[in-house]
């Protein structure tokens, strides 16, 4: 199992839901912290607080759907010095539910992709190269177990395109120290699942930090936090060692 102790992790969607309660969970076991939100001040009390766990932690901001503000935070994060180790991307976005799946407007198409796979690929993109000459990466993109539900297209439909585009690179490395593979936390009770979720978002935990666990050389999996309810860190790393990647 993956040491995280003085290693960098950019966490999107930081500010709430999942990706705080990832920060903060990957900070108790010593990991730093850099937390994305669309505004600094949004995460601004939680770097203190991952702070008062005796890690280092900074603020970025980015507007996800705007390839300029994804663009500019990248500069921002290499400018702050840390090279980066762990990237769990978990910033997403569920445009609208739309009951007359039929009139699904095309914009839901635009801003799902710009936000669910533009963003997540464009960081995985910026930081794989020094993660493969350095020899260590751990990559984790959130994806979504919905299916047959047109209502939804739009979020469907990018969370697949994320899967697709994630699998596919995860066989450039196969084999090596930089991982990447997929989480779906389940339906949580997070501002995008809505109250009527059936999960408490901590029932994700650790299946959706596992992938920054794992040590086995292997890519393109889903470590579905449903698998892992009720596992500690190391029980759920014992088990996803032994799920087989798709190639």
């Amino acid at each position: 199992m993956v040491d995280v102790r003085g290693k960098w992790a950019l966490v999107t969607g930081a500010s709430r839901g999942i990706g705080r309660l990832v920060a903060k969970f990957l900070a108790a076991q010593g990991c730093n912290i850099i937390a994305q939100g669309r505004k600094k001040e949004h995460s601004a009390q939680l770097v203190e607080e991952l702070k008062a766990l005796g890690v280092e932690a900074y603020a970025v901001e980015a507007e996800l759907s705007d390839v300029t503000s994804v663009e500019n935070m990248l500069a921002d994060i290499d400018n702050l010095g840390p090279e980066i180790d762990i990237i769990m991307n978990n910033a997403g976005m569920q445009v609208a539910y739309r009951t007359e799946y039929l009139k699904t407007p095309a914009e839901d198409y635009a801003k799902s992709f710009s936000i669910n796979t533009i963003a997540p690929m464009m960081i995985c993109y910026h930081f794989l190269p020094r993660m493969t000459e350095r020899g260590f990466g751990r990559i984790v993109n959130t994806t979504s177990g919905i299916r047959l539900e047109p209502e939804q297209a739009g979020y469907s439909a990018s969370k697949a395109a994320l899967d697709k585009v994630t699998i596919d690179l995860g066989s450039k490395l196969q084999g090596t120290n930089v991982l990447i593979n997929l989480t779906d936390p389940g339906w949580c009770r997070t501002d995008l699942g809505g109250p009527q979720a059936p999960n408490d978002p901590l029932s994700a935990l650790p299946g959706v930090v596992v992938g920054a666990f794992v040590d086995d050389g292997r890519s393109g999996r889903n470590f579905s936090a449903g698998l892992f309810y009720d596992m500690t860190l190391e029980e759920a790393v014992a088990k996803a060692e032994q799920m087989e990647s798709p190639y």
